[in-house]
């Protein structure tokens, strides 16, 4: 992976973004620490499907998969009546 610092990154940004097309990932470092890395479309998708399935399999899953969509409740709270 080629390394480019900030102030090269923004002046050649058409550069970096054939760089990465054509060679991968490339990596942005900001005052000499490693900040961003740019990565095709194709290996972002890639990836990110890797980590988040699809609806199809989230809804063939066996795992329960309401569990964790509503807050447990807690104790009732009663009011005291009001008068008119």
């Amino acid at each position: 992976m080629k390394t480019w610092p900030v102030q090269d990154a923004k002046a050649r940004f058409s550069e970096l973004l054939v760089a990465c097309e054509r060679e991968g990932p490339q990596v942005v470092t900001k005052r000499g620490v490693e900040a961003a890395v740019l990565v095709p479309f194709a290996e972002w998708r890639r990836l990110v499907g890797d980590i988040r399935p699809d609806l199809k399999d989230l809804l063939l899953s066996d795992e329960a998969r309401s569990d964790d969509l509503v807050a447990p409740r807690r104790g009732a709270r009663h009011r005291a009546p009001s008068e008119f």
